[in-house]
């Protein structure tokens, strides 16, 4: 039962992230119009950098592509850690409006991370 839970909130949690990934080259997902004005700030900073954004999407694809399936989710939670990481700083430091959906999202990556803690081993033994 156990591994359907994770299987599951795996499938979910790597089609958002494919979702945001694609969304960085495309646009198709409107930004909001209430948005506070030192994250408006931050993200035309992000904007002006050129390559961070590609890149940032590259790996959330690719992170979440990797989640999905079992055999490579360990090494999907490895790409998408760093992001996850920026998305709570940002969602921490500048506005606590999108807490609430990082913070499960977090915690999913982290029981991600749990459950494949076997192949990590290698990594910092």
């Amino acid at each position: 039962m156990k591994s359907k839970i994770l299987f599951v909130l795996s499938l979910l949690f790597g089609l958002m992230f494919i979702n945001a990934g694609l969304n960085k080259f495309f646009n198709y997902m409107p930004m909001p119009k209430d948005m506070p004005a030192d994250l408006m700030k931050e993200m035309g900073a992000f904007m002006q950098i050129k390559w961070l954004m590609p890149l940032v999407g590259m790996a959330e694809i690719l992170g979440g592509l990797l989640i999905i399936f079992p055999k490579t989710r360990a090494l999907g939670a490895l790409i998408i850690f760093p992001v996850m990481v920026g998305i709570m700083l940002v969602n921490t430091v500048t506005s606590m409006d999108g807490f609430p959906i990082a913070g499960v999202l977090f915690a999913i990556l982290l029981w991600i991370i749990y459950e494949n803690r076997a192949k990590y081993k290698p990594l910092v033994a």
